[in-house]
């Protein structure tokens, strides 16, 4: 059972002259430092709650901005809503359009089976996560949910009741907008229908994760049980997925050396650069070198364990820490989602070695997941991102 609920959201009271942008962002974690500063020049903008400059006393920093918002009315409660969220994008030559359904998901542990994780995560991030979210008492970021779908006559009432908030087209050229949806009706049967579904984590492992110890922490309080989730349906057109590739910088691992041990683990053959993107997805995936060859990848045998057929998995468990040794620290990797970028790095010589990886499928992430078997970090990019800053969910 999914609990998926209307909330008391605080959004944007824009003042005379302010534009949305101003307090809006993308995920925290794909923000570059130059873009940081642009966007932390605005004062209420998001990334002031949620990377604060203040490196001293980040965390109460941040909380003691959030209370100067909501008393001086930068911030304003609607009444309990659903928000819709709507993203209109080009990918790939062509249009789309990704429509989420906003609202708070009460956490339960993934052995529930309700919801359910696709990809392994960094408790690193975790960890600095919490510290900030029990200072802030406040979800200011969502994650990011698949779900079977509302059917179509209750999204039909959805898009009949919504009422635009906010509208913005950001750089990449993606038109972001915000809607809300405060009819009780519309709203009770928005709960009740995805109360016998499950949802597959697309992104937000770590907030969700996070979200969850938080709850713990706080057993006897009920507004802290929830966090901040966009849903968006399974057979939604919009909801296109890129693959994240691989840059390998190898410390002492020369290319002649790895290439012998690689043709001992799997089965490969030598392709141009163009050969290798019109044949990749007939194959498990391909590599670029700092040499400029270009290889395609396939598993020699059956392996007893699925994840195998996994591009990510199994060029994790064979390249990356069988050849490489990424999990000894004898290289790093580092992740990049645009193949152009990957080309134009490798055409500048800038890494050892690039694994270049299949378009991920939904159906296979989601039969992995239910499942149980858990993907390799950054096995997926679904694009574009949830940009944050529309509303908050405040528990306190």
């Amino acid at each position: 059972m999914v609990t998926f609920l209307p909330f008391k959201g605080y959004r944007p009271r824009l003042q005379a002259g302010e534009k949305i942008e101003s307090r809006i962002s993308p995920p925290y974690d794909v923000i570059g430092d130059e873009y940081l500063k642009q966007l932390q020049s605005s004062q209420y903008n998001v990334t002031n709650l949620t990377l604060s400059p203040d490196a001293d006393k980040r965390y109460t920093a941040s909380r003691k901005l959030l209370d100067e918002m909501i008393a001086k009315e930068i911030l304003l409660p609607d009444q309990p809503s659903f928000y819709i969220y709507d993203q209109r994008f080009t990918s790939g030559g062509k249009e789309y359009c990704r429509r989420g359904l906003v609202g708070i998901l009460k956490t339960e542990e993934y052995s529930e089976g309700h919801i359910i994780p696709h990809e392994e995560t960094f408790s690193k991030v975790k960890a600095d996560r919490l510290n900030l979210l029990r200072d802030m008492e406040t979800h200011l970021e969502s994650i990011f949910g698949i779900f079977p779908g509302l059917g179509a006559d209750l999204a039909k009432k959805v898009d009949n009741a919504a009422r635009l908030c906010y509208r913005y087209v950001d750089g990449d050229g993606v038109e972001h907008r915000y809607s809300r949806v405060d009819d009780e009706s519309i709203c009770g049967e928005i709960t009740e229908k995805l109360k016998d579904q499950n949802m597959l984590i697309a992104d937000g492992h770590h907030r969700y994760e996070t979200a969850l110890n938080y709850a713990k922490e706080n057993p006897d309080n009920e507004a802290k049980q929830y966090v901040l989730c966009t849903m968006v349906a399974a057979d939604d057109q919009g909801l296109v997925i890129w693959p994240t590739h691989r840059l390998i910088d190898a410390e002492d691992i020369g290319e002649t050396s790895a290439l012998k041990k690689m043709e001992k683990k799997m089965a490969m053959k030598e392709v141009t650069e163009e050969e290798m993107e019109a044949q990749l997805k007939d194959h498990l995936f391909g590599m670029i070198f700092k040499s400029g060859r270009c290889f395609l990848f396939d598993n020699k045998e059956q392996n007893e364990n699925i994840l195998f057929e996994l591009d990510t998995y199994s060029a994790q468990e064979n390249i990356l820490k069988g050849i490489y040794k990424s999990d000894e620290g004898k290289s790093k990797v580092s992740y990049d989602a645009e193949l152009e970028s990957v080309k134009k790095a490798m055409a500048e010589k800038k890494h050892d070695a690039a694994v270049i990886l299949n378009d991920p499928k939904l159906s296979t992430i989601w039969d992995l997941s239910e499942k149980g078997k858990r993907m390799p970090k950054k096995t997926t990019y679904f694009f574009p991102k949830i940009w944050s800053g529309w509303v908050f969910y405040l528990m306190h």
